[in-house]
């Protein structure tokens, strides 16, 4: 049996009114359908739940948005020429809030990140999107026309090829001073590294998976410059990967998840995020630092755990923490 190393007991910090923040791989909205399509039915799910949470989120870090593109478009009906999908997801986050006669509060920033084209068509697209309560928060300043490109290209002539991997940036003035939020998706380990048919674990394991986050941490330490931050995203990385040591050993990031003791760092199968059939993973995190203190994660659930308010909505489920500034 496989020991496991019990977390101190965590004390939240007392004070001002916290931040709530929530980081969620929303598949493109297409889960309804196994990832073929997206459909509505999936985008009106979240959306309905994001208007439910109480107190509401302050800022939702959204990975694998699409821009335009037929497996966006496919499996809609009566969607509006030209319209990208967060601004039809944003439809229905307004329709959500509208249904109990309240005000959606969230402004939408999409930052496009690779399209895959075929003459000229565009047959998936990816991204990543930030929305922001702007009730509680001011945005100064986003990088939404020049998201970070993190991307590792082992081989320069196949870079076009890779899908891109970016960062989205933002810094937004809170009751509580300034807070950078970043927003990322990791590749998946590459395949043609030795590691990644010796190693048993592969999540996080990567050495293209260890250079970008070695990118990701120069961005957010250029960017943030001493400041309060949180980093939120899909890493494809376990708790007890290389990618997770360096971000939080050596980049000096704090683990939201390993603060609370949800997660145990020495195993990486503890608290699944993300699930394929019976497959379990944890992929996705949020780190902080620079002055930020973790409230807590009320309403963060395990993957397959039907009792979560998102659950049957993704095959990520998402992570959802207050903090203070």
């Amino acid at each position: 049996m496989r020991s496991r190393v019990l977390a101190p007991t965590y004390h939240p910090p007392v004070g001002r009114s916290p931040l709530r923040i929530v980081s969620y791989n929303v598949r493109y909205f297409g889960h309804a359908l196994k990832g073929l399509a997206s459909t509505r039915m999936s985008q009106r799910g979240i959306a309905r739940r994001l208007a439910a949470l109480e107190p509401l989120a302050d800022a939702v870090c959204l990975q694998e948005i699409e821009t335009i593109s037929i497996r966006s478009r496919v499996a809609f009906r009566g969607r509006r020429p030209a319209e990208t999908q967060l601004a039809c997801f944003m439809r229905e986050v307004d329709t959500a809030f509208a249904s109990d006669a309240r005000v959606s509060p969230y402004e939408g920033f999409y930052f496009r990140a690779h399209v895959n084209q075929l003459r000229g068509v565009p047959i998936y697209t990816t991204g990543l999107a930030i929305l922001v309560n702007t009730r509680r928060l001011r945005v100064d300043h986003h990088n939404v026309e020049a998201p970070e490109h993190i991307t590792y290209h082992r081989v320069e002539r196949w870079k076009d090829r890779k899908q891109t991997r970016i960062c989205a940036h933002m810094k937004v003035s809170t009751p509580g001073g300034p807070l950078h939020v970043f927003n990322t998706h990791l590749s998946l380990p590459t395949p043609f590294a030795r590691e990644f048919w010796s190693a048993r674990m592969r999540m996080g394991w990567g050495p293209n998976q260890l250079h970008e986050a070695r990118t990701l941490a120069a961005f957010v330490r250029r960017h943030a410059r001493g400041q309060p931050f949180v980093v939120c995203g899909d890493f494809n990385a376990a708790p007890s990967s290389p990618v997770f040591r360096f971000l939080t050993d050596e980049a000096g990031f704090k683990s939201a998840q390993a603060t609370a003791g949800q997660i145990d760092a020495s195993d990486p199968y503890s608290f699944p995020t993300a699930g394929f059939m019976r497959l379990r993973m944890h992929l996705d995190h949020v780190f902080y630092g620079n002055g930020v203190a973790l409230v807590d994660l009320d309403g963060t659930s395990r993957f397959g755990d039907k009792r979560g308010i998102f659950a049957g909505l993704s095959d990520h489920v998402p992570l959802i923490g207050r903090f203070r500034v």
